[in-house]
């Protein structure tokens, strides 16, 4: 109604992350900053978890709030658009690629975002405690845009079939090299060695291959030839805006990374003597971490005078775009990625000049057909008014 002024909205105290359910009231905290800060989080992490969103999620948003706090020495109620400028510039100056930028800018913006609604609370709290209050400073401006399809890195691109076949040599003379010299790390390097095959051989993302398990091989009736390796079940796939991993069954195809997988399983892995079914385990009984999988390739890349930029994802581009040159059905190998869309495999790919020139070759074949050409003569002569 003209004239009136509207009412402030008071706090619901059964919403989660309300300020009053995590938040003592009436007690003087001895640092009440950090105090403050960490209600907020915690209210904050109480309130996705009511959207259904995943532990790591969750616990990633929290690390990003964490690691701005301690960028700007500041608290959310005292953070400015300079300060959202300057850790900006400090991440792209880290060689952060664009997505990950935006990421971590994203986690920010929704924990400002929670602090900033009224119907929680946190403002009245500052305001008591501080008096000031915490406002949206992230904003069109001063942030990341998503305007592309895709924001990987352009070096992401598959090895050729020369590179690729060079880094397992690599890996495979690291083995011996290792073993000769008498030295513990040899049980590592084939381990390290299995597992990059398995990356290309299955098309893996890093942290699935991190999170495998033995029990997750399982043969496929429709190739006995592939043993108990026929079929492997990916269960920490890739995550839909904050959901829980999803899951997708790869199916074998490359004969000799089931071989190797094998031989691993059979014969060296038992030498580690440690409990759990991780399929790379430590010599201390834990898994392998992704930062591993990232120093290891890096290592042998290096080694090999690749290019710098090349990463273990680059094996699951090699793998996508390996298996359409030899001729696997697009929507087969979309599926056996964990595609959602087509749009995004066809991002992957690079298909090489072979198949290119085998393609180009199939279709200059059907177009001159002796059959086809001498028909086309044939009208052409038609056309030109010509007696036969």
């Amino acid at each position: 109604m003209r004239g009136v002024r509207a009412e402030r909205q008071p706090v619901v105290e059964s919403l989660p992350g309300a300020a009053s359910a995590v938040l003592a009231s009436g007690v003087r905290f001895l640092q009440p900053e950090e105090a403050v800060l960490d209600a907020m989080l915690a209210g904050w992490a109480a309130q996705q978890r009511s959207r259904l969103l995943s532990a790591h999620t969750i616990e990633q948003r929290t690390l990003q709030v964490r690691r701005f706090v301690g960028f700007t020495n500041d608290y959310p109620w005292q953070w400015t658009p300079a300060d959202v400028e300057e850790w900006s510039s400090d991440l792209v100056g880290r060689g952060l690629a664009h997505s990950t930028v935006r990421s971590y800018q994203n986690a920010v913006s929704l924990f400002l975002g929670y602090v900033t609604a009224q119907c929680y609370g946190w403002d009245e709290v500052c305001q008591r405690q501080f008096g000031t209050h915490p406002v949206q400073v992230f904003h069109e401006w001063n942030t990341a845009v998503h305007r592309s399809e895709t924001e990987a890195r352009p070096g992401n691109r598959p090895l050729s079939r020369d590179e690729l076949q060079g880094f397992f040599d690599h890996c495979d003379a690291e083995v011996e090299r290792t073993a000769k010299s008498g030295r513990k790390g040899w049980l590592a390097a084939y381990r390290d060695a299995t597992l990059f095959k398995v990356v290309y051989g299955w098309g893996l993302r890093r942290r699935e291959a991190s999170k495998l398990d033995t029990v997750d091989w399982s043969a496929n009736a429709a190739a006995p030839e592939f043993g108990r390796h026929g079929a492997l079940s990916v269960r920490f796939g890739k995550a839909m805006r904050g959901s829980p991993p999803r899951r997708r069954t790869v199916l074998t195809t490359m004969g000799w990374a089931a071989e190797a997988v094998a031989e691993w399983m059979a014969d060296i892995r038992p030498l580690y003597r440690v409990a759990g079914s991780a399929l790379w385990p430590t010599e201390r009984g834990g898994r392998i971490s992704v930062e591993h999988i990232n120093a290891r390739f890096a290592a042998y890349r290096d080694a090999l005078n690749l290019d710098p930029i090349l990463s273990p994802h680059c094996l699951r581009h090699s793998y996508v775009t390996h298996m359409l040159e030899d001729g696997f059905d697009h929507l087969f190998v979309q599926q056996q990625a964990g595609h959602s869309w087509g749009s995004t495999t066809a991002i992957y790919t690079s298909v090489g000049s072979d198949f290119k020139n085998t393609a180009l070759r199939r279709a200059l074949d059907r177009a001159f057909e002796p059959g086809l050409a001498g028909r086309d003569e044939m009208k052409g002569g038609a056309a030109d008014g010509s007696c036969s």
